[in-house]
């Protein structure tokens, strides 16, 4: 396995001092802390830890001088909303929400809170800050995507793959509200490889498999990042590889679990990152003064084993831009 990072200046984090947190003596900060994303799954878990590294870097340790009270919900986020309400009612001095069910249901839950919103994509349209610069009111945060990635999926995928003439860009409505911003990129770039598009929504698993069985022999996948996507990830995944098709993702850690190719940022850096808000937001620092960032670290992965077993062959251009080739 070789592994090379790149960072991209897209809006970069300020670097914040080390100093020991303003605080009374003995006095521990609560923190909450809800994720959208199953418990048990280990990429979430790793972004945890990632978080408490960062926290950890600013003086901030549990059982010393912060606690963290974490939710997490079932694998259909069906309680997203009375876990809001269950950290709500702790009054932790901010809470971290990971992904948009999170962040729309603690929003729902206190508009006096700060909150600290990681991995959540385009958070003006969906209406939870008015702009990057000023987001105003308990919100900020670190947002996920640039929509223009789509593009560089179908790019990716064609590279791979020159013969594919037809593309199914598979996304669940109720997490990826956001796939519109998607799908002009995507489209865009299809064109000029007179790839077809099939906008194919899913809901469910039976939606999914249907769907991937259903794909043609010159067909792809552009699997659009959401939780339901990344919960259901080794479903997918499974599929793809049954039904011999080539698969592009939105996060390393698909292509990691088995996928072909990913093409994303690194959600445990913007984890990490995600401390430097708490940390000044614990010093006394208001949300609304901290604008909106965006990644800074994005990374191609591509899966040797798994393009070997669907013959394919990964051009060397390819392969000599990858952040990380699985073997």
């Amino acid at each position: 396995m070789k592994r090379r990072k790149f960072i991209t200046l897209l809006g970069g984090a300020a670097a914040w001092p080390l100093a020991a947190p303003a605080q009374q003596p003995g006095k521990i900060a609560p923190v909450g802390v809800l994720m959208g994303y199953a418990k048990g799954d280990p990429e979430a878990e790793g972004w945890v830890r990632g978080l408490i590294q960062g926290l950890h870097e600013r003086r901030w340790v549990e059982g010393s001088n912060i606690r963290i009270d974490y939710r997490w919900p079932s694998e259909n986020a069906g309680n997203m909303s009375s876990y809001a309400a269950e950290l709500v009612d702790l009054k932790p001095d901010v809470i971290v929400a990971a992904a948009t069910p999170a962040l729309a249901a603690i929003a729902q839950e206190t508009p006096s809170i700060p909150i600290v919103f990681v991995n959540v994509a385009d958070p003006v349209g969906q209406g939870f800050v008015p702009n990057f610069a000023r987001p105003g009111g308990n919100i900020t945060g670190f947002t996920s995507f640039e929509f223009s990635m789509g593009g560089k999926w179908v790019e990716t995928i064609h590279e791979i793959r020159p013969s594919v003439t037809r593309a199914a860009v598979i996304f669940n409505p109720a997490t990826a509200p956001y796939f519109p911003f998607f799908l002009h990129s995507i489209q865009t770039a299809a064109s000029s490889f007179q790839i077809w598009i099939d906008v194919s929504p899913v809901h469910n698993i039976a939606d999914v498999e249907r769907t991937v069985r259903n794909l043609a022999s010159d067909a792809c996948l552009i699997v659009v990042p959401s939780t339901f996507m990344t919960t259901h990830r080794e479903l997918v995944i499974g599929l793809a590889a049954k039904h011999n098709i080539p698969a592009i993702y939105g996060f390393g850690y698909y292509a990691r679990d088995g996928g072909l190719v990913s093409y994303g940022f690194d959600v445990r850096d913007i984890f990490m990152r995600a401390a430097s808000y708490v940390d000044r937001i614990l010093r006394g620092t208001h949300p609304a003064d901290l604008p909106v960032q965006v990644p800074t670290k994005y990374e191609l992965v591509i899966n040797l084993k798994s393009a070997r077993a669907l013959g394919l062959d990964v051009p060397p251009t390819l392969h000599a831009r990858a952040d990380e080739v699985i073997e």
